[in-house]
């Protein structure tokens, strides 16, 4: 298992064929104001690649924009709408076909309101992570060994969450809806950009 760092864009090559796990690093929560810094990518074989993109960059990413705008490839996240929403408002893709872990989990783990990737990770896999660096700062110049396995653990387990929480929603006649709401991710990710990302349009009042 090792991972890589690249700056402004992926090698060509770096993944294999398949679904890909894929995370952002950003300066905050608001993809508005907050820089995009770093994107996290595994295909599910052992290694993690990590993306980091400085101050002023244009995300040009010929090789990482490939890769996520491929209409072929499944895309694995934890928490997509975030992803989603920050990877299109800095580099004007839909990183779409979509799996997110979050949402199975909250379908077929009703018994619990727990589902951060850390508590998912412990109780489906029995996989310990750290998220001691998720609020350090992803804009610095330099990148600490600490940041980085953090970044990577991110990613590094979600094919195995994937599979798991498949299965849960076929046991539990879920699979259908899940799907459908993974494929509303991408509107739902323009909606919270457009500025209704507190507002429920499908409320009455």
């Amino acid at each position: 298992m090792t991972i890589f760092f690249h700056e402004e864009d992926l090698p060509a090559g770096a993944l294999s064929d398949g679904p890909i796990a894929v995370d952002t690093e950003t300066m905050g929560l608001r993809a508005g104001r907050d820089r995009l810094c770093l994107v996290q990518l595994s295909d599910g074989k052992g290694d993690q690649h990590l993306v980091r993109f400085g101050p002023g960059s244009d995300y040009a990413a010929p090789h990482l924009r490939a890769v996520l705008s491929d209409p072929n490839r499944l895309k694995i996240y934890h928490f997509a709408r975030f992803d989603v929403a920050m990877i299109a408002a800095h580099m004007g893709i839909d990183a779409a076909p979509i799996y997110c872990t979050k949402i199975a989990s909250r379908l077929v783990r009703t018994y619990t309101d727990r589902h951060g990737l850390k508590e998912l990770l412990r109780e489906v896999l029995g996989v310990e992570i750290s998220k001691q660096q998720q609020s350090s700062d992803w804009g610095a110049p330099d990148i600490s060994d600490a940041q980085r396995e953090y970044a990577a653990s991110d990613v590094r387990y979600l094919h195995q969450l994937m599979e798991k929480l498949d299965i849960r929603l076929q046991r539990e006649g879920r699979k259908l809806l899940a799907q459908a709401c993974f494929d509303f991710l991408p509107t739902r990710a323009r909606l919270d950009l457009a500025g209704w990302d507190e507002v429920d349009i499908f409320a009455h009042a």
